[in-house]
């Protein structure tokens, strides 16, 4: 835990007055954002996306009124994350009497809040809303930490959770957030000034004070005091090695393995990432003999359901023929039964689509709403022992949420077992939660799907030029982008420019000499490893030399060959295994030039090889075509700006061909082109964006210039 914000009970004071430093002379909001941020900075308080704070102030309205004003943290936003304009606020006047109501439905609920609005334009109103006005204190805190999400969880709960805090103590029995439960928390606290704290059963911890440093303070003390006492039982889990961890070399094959087959079944519905996660955490628990049954007695709470589902996949295998459950060593170095490994895991994602639409139609027969449409059946979190775990989500971020909250499920079902029987939500309360359109609402507020969202795309030579341009477009349209090249500092530029457009994750740069068996290899490795697989590969990687024959040396020749045969037949052989591994089809280009098709002198050795890439394309086209991989080619022409293969002496090579000075080179191909157009990298990006959509879903083996015409390499 992080040492600036947990300490021992008896430093606590100490340590938390030295943190909470903001300055008393600022406004309310500012007040409260500073408080919101350093509570979510420890996940283990605060869960990404989960969490609301609030405070209630004097505010002066748009007539010079003063007036009561609830701030709290919007419906969808993540409070580590956020800004002052994630904060609804609400005229707290027109709020509270809604305690007196006997029962409001959510849709009321909604409708009467969003009449109460202070200020325009700010996001919806949280799902805790009432929680936070129905609490008759100034700052509150609404919290999911592990430490009292396990006592929340745990199958004597309550007992233990008084035994820590005594009368102060007010415990609440599960129910769904909204008004039942606000109103009831409400008049409980009216009830008892003397309560410190709400413990919400299955769900979380609320907190207040009179001030913002107050309630900083109580809410890490409580927490505190739940820690100090979980630490401190002598019950311990997890504890016994029942599978033990492989190797990391071994761990990291096995995933590029496995991450494919994956992939490929739970992207039916739409396109998904997946992520693995082999730390100590994740390996300690899958490895434990109890880990199948505790994790599939189901989520801790509502936070936790939305983004990892109700249960994982849990898949069992025999790693060896003659595994010893009783090894002492951390890693087991025995041969590998990956066969079964690979049956086990098919036929777990067929259980879990099952299973979980019985799950659906079971629960949606009992429900009175009509017209609910199932959502994805496929897991959230798949783990395997001796191996990790892997997260999926439509996106690396959504990924990597699911990820980050099994680790926060983790740690709650270990606490819990240490105070007794780690129970969760029940079916009937997850279904409730994961259909219930206020948390629906949350997940609307995402960004919608762009034309390649959830694909991976791998670019080869994308440093500069051409490449760097396609990777730009397709991460532009969604794609998580593979940057390979042999120019490292280029190929970080280019992830590091999307990665700052478009997000975290979105994009990484990797090494890759495409006449390197070695490394085309590892390149795809990385790939599958990082976000599962691959759908789109561009192979663009490329060199020039345009010489007469006879100045053409063995070498040159041997350059072309290497780099425009080998490294496209390298690359296109490891894209066929990655995609016919996903068995979801995929998309293959090919860049390469209208000297492929056109008879030009003094570049004999360059088209030949180039010619070679395109009939090799439309051979592909034709193997792949079974397994839905369509390979297609892009003939681009005179690409000068931006490109590193005219800063290499290619300039003045075809400069000095065509009779002309090297800085007149692009007025000359303007001017023999039949649109008299200058072409550039993003023009051939919007092509590569063509064939790697579903726009040319149905297109394969075809050739598109992008050259402005050229009469002697138009198709014939």
């Amino acid at each position: 835990m992080p040492k600036h914000l947990w300490t021992t009970s008896q430093n606590l004071e100490q340590e938390t007055s030295a943190v909470y430093s903001a300055p008393s002379n600022v406004s309310a909001l500012d007040q409260l954002l500073y408080r919101s941020h350093l509570l979510a900075n420890d996940r283990s308080v605060v869960n990404i996306f989960g969490g609301n704070t609030s405070v209630k102030s004097i505010e002066i309205d748009h007539l010079g009124r003063p007036v009561s004003v609830l701030w709290v943290k919007g419906s969808g936003s993540d409070l580590a994350q956020s800004t002052a304009t994630d904060f609804a606020g609400l005229r707290l006047d027109d709020v509270l009497p809604l305690l007196e109501r006997d029962t409001l439905s959510d849709e009321a609920m909604v409708a009467y809040l969003s009449r109460c609005v202070f200020e325009p334009g700010r996001p919806r109103q949280s799902i805790e809303t009432l929680l936070h006005a129905f609490t008759p204190y100034p700052h509150v805190d609404h919290t999911h930490p592990d430490a009292i999400i396990a006592l929340a969880c745990a199958a004597r709960g309550e007992i233990a959770a008084r035994e820590v805090f005594g009368p102060s103590l007010i415990w609440v029995d599960y129910q769904r957030p909204g008004f039942a439960l606000s109103k009831q928390i409400g008049l409980a606290l009216q009830a008892n000034p003397q309560a410190s704290c709400v413990i919400m059963g299955k769900h979380g911890l609320l907190t207040w004070g009179a001030d913002s440093k107050s309630t900083y303070d109580q809410t890490i003390t409580t927490i505190q005091r739940a820690e100090d006492a979980l630490n401190a039982a002598e019950k311990r889990t997890f504890t016994g090695v029942d599978v033990p961890a492989l190797r990391l070399e071994q761990r990291a094959n096995l995933a590029a393995e496995l991450m494919p087959l994956i992939r490929g079944a739970v992207t039916a519905r739409s396109k998904q990432i997946v992520l693995f996660d082999d730390s100590e955490a994740v390996l300690k628990f899958v490895g434990t003999a109890s880990a199948k049954a505790i994790a599939l007695v189901g989520a801790a709470c509502p936070d936790h359901l939305v983004h990892t589902k109700r249960v994982p996949l849990f898949v069992e295998w025999k790693r060896n023929n003659n595994q010893n459950k009783n090894i002492d060593s951390d890693h087991d170095d025995g041969e590998l039964n990956i066969d079964q490994l690979k049956t086990a895991l098919r036929e777990g994602l067929v259980r879990y689509q099952s299973s979980y639409t019985e799950y659906f139609a079971t629960h949606n027969a009992q429900n009175k709403e009509t017209g609910l449409k199932m959502a994805d059946p496929n897991p959230r979190i798949v783990l395997v022992p001796g191996v990790g775990m892997f997260a999926i989500g439509r996106d690396a971020g959504a990924a990597d949420v699911s990820r980050q909250l099994y680790h926060r499920a983790i740690a709650v079902m270990e606490l819990a077992e240490r105070v007794d029987k780690f129970t969760a939500l029940s079916e009937r309360e997850s279904f409730e939660i994961e259909y219930w359109p206020l948390e629906a609402y949350k997940l609307d507020l995402r960004p919608p799907a762009r034309e390649l969202s959830g694909r991976v795309a791998l670019v080869t030579g994308a440093a500069n030029g051409i490449g760097r341009a396609i990777a730009r477009r397709l991460a532009e349209a969604g794609a998580h982008v593979v940057i390979t090249d042999i120019a490292m500092d280029g190929a970080k530029a280019t992830a590091e420019e999307i990665i700052k457009a478009h997000g975290h994750q979105r994009a990484i740069a990797v090494k890759c000499n495409v006449t390197r068996e070695d490394e085309v290899i590892n390149a795809f490795k990385t790939a599958v490893r990082t976000f599962g697989g691959v759908d789109i590969v561009v192979n663009n990687a490329g060199m020039f030399l345009g010489n007469s024959i006879e100045q053409t040396s063995i070498d040159e020749w041997q350059r072309l060959s290497d780099v425009l045969g080998t490294g496209y037949f390298l690359i296109a052989r490891e894209a066929f295994r990655v995609i016919r591994a996903q068995a979801r089809g995929g998309s293959v280009i090919f860049i390469g030039s209208k000297n492929s098709v056109f008879a030009g002198k003094n570049v004999s050795a360059y088209s030949a090889a180039k010619a070679a890439e395109l009939h090799m394309a439309r051979c592909l086209a034709e193997e792949g075509g079974a397994s839905g991989i369509r390979v297609n080619t892009i003939l681009p022409d005179a690409v000068v700006r931006g490109s590193g293969i005219w800063d290499q002496g290619a300039r003045e090579q075809r400069a000095h061909n065509y009779g002309i000075k090297p800085e007149e080179l692009e007025d000359y191909y303007r001017a023999r082109t039949t649109l008299k157009v200058s072409i550039y990298p993003e023009d051939v990006a919007e092509a590569a964006l063509f064939f790697a959509s579903d726009k040319s879903l149905k297109t394969t083996g075809a050739i598109l210039t992008v050259d402005g015409g050229v009469a002697g390499a138009y198709s014939r």
